[in-house]
């Protein structure tokens, strides 16, 4: 069972990125979704973070009205359309899988999250 997440790259401030993370795994099933973020000496945060079947996403109020997630079940893939982009929003970015869960339910905590990609790079310049 794996993540891989994609998408990153530098970038100057206003422009746009979308991020992908694609999962692979026949034990995946349902699950919900999270991208989080973390710069240089700063913990983990959450991004946004999505249900299963795409009727709820929570973004995290520095992001929302310039991020949005989104997902194909079919393909296994979650996106993160990253626009309007800021020298702060640069960081790693991860993607997070909680498995065995539909619906609607989303998850905040990282601890909440089984799996996770191995990072992307988001560099935005001023």
């Amino acid at each position: 069972v794996q993540l891989q997440a994609s998408g990153g790259g530098l970038v100057q401030t206003g422009g746009s990125l979308r991020l992908s993370c694609v999962a692979s795994g026949s034990a995946f099933g349902s699950y919900a979704m999270g991208w989080f973020r973390q710069a240089p000496g700063k913990e983990r945060e959450l991004v946004a973070a999505g249900s299963w079947s795409g009727s709820t996403t929570y973004y995290a109020g520095s992001v929302k009205g310039r991020f949005t997630m989104s997902r194909d079940n079919a393909k296994d893939t979650v996106y993160l359309q990253m626009n309007a982009l800021k020298p702060e929003d640069t960081a790693v970015y991860y993607c997070a899988a909680k498995v065995g869960v539909g619906g609607s339910m989303w998850y905040q905590n990282t601890n909440s999250y089984d799996y996770w990609g191995q990072g992307t790079l988001v560099t935005v310049s001023s």
